[in-house]
């Protein structure tokens, strides 16, 4: 192991009632239904746009609202970003023994750049990562294995020796293009599947139950 990728909504911090509370009022806004708790459950993961595009539909809008709907929720999600999410237990302690260990880290996630550098920052994350790259980094997104490569790139390590961390097969899908070790926490977003039916090199209910330091010997 010679550095990790982590993703972010769902592996480091849960962000769920960031976007329960943002979503219910843009639609507010917007004179739509809200979206339901479960319904956001399912369907957070794949980047805010998409994730705007599919709230919308399922309230009955047509796309000719995204525009405004999109400039709603930027508004919305940078008031409130990190106000109604945790940090999942074991997440800082983790972070911290793989600094001791000297391993480079780096954040890449859907989630706009802007937001999930904020995020961390509110939550004590960001000084734990060389680099945060959100979903407009690159020309495509998670489960492209494009936003791993780069990351290796830029960080200078080999993709079979750069272990991505997440909750999704969207991450799944991502690592195992790329050639990167994967390990999968169980508490996270992935739409409704059963996250253990994804192959992966481990599955942990917390990031600190791994054995990090053997694998990284």
């Amino acid at each position: 192991m010679q550095a990790l990728l982590f993703d972010l909504d769902g592996t480091l911090v849960d962000t769920l009632g960031d976007f329960v509370v943002v979503l219910g009022h843009v639609h507010d806004r917007l004179g739509l239904p809200r979206p339901s708790r479960e319904f956001l459950l399912h369907t957070i993961g794949r980047g805010s746009e998409h994730l705007i595009r599919t709230c919308l539909a399922h309230a009955g809008a047509g796309p000719e609202r995204f525009d405004e709907a999109w400039a709603l929720y930027q508004h919305e999600y940078t008031a409130r970003n990190g106000d109604h999410a945790e940090v999942y237990p074991g997440v800082t302690e983790t972070l911290a023994l793989l600094r001791e260990r000297g391993l480079p880290l780096a954040c890449v996630t859907n989630k706009p750049g802007s937001f999930a550098t904020e995020l961390l920052r509110r939550k004590g994350l960001l000084g734990s990562f060389t680099h945060v790259f959100g979903g407009e980094a690159f020309a495509r997104r998670k489960p492209d294995p494009m936003p791993l490569l780069e990351t290796c790139r830029a960080l200078g390590t080999a993709p079979a020796e750069t272990w991505m961390v997440g909750d999704s097969r969207n991450d799944a899908e991502a690592a195992h293009a790329a050639g990167c070790p994967l390990v999968l926490v169980t508490y996270g977003y992935n739409h409704g599947e059963d996250i253990l039916n994804v192959p992966a090199r481990a599955h942990v209910a917390r990031l600190d139950d791994f054995n990090w330091s053997a694998s990284a010997s």
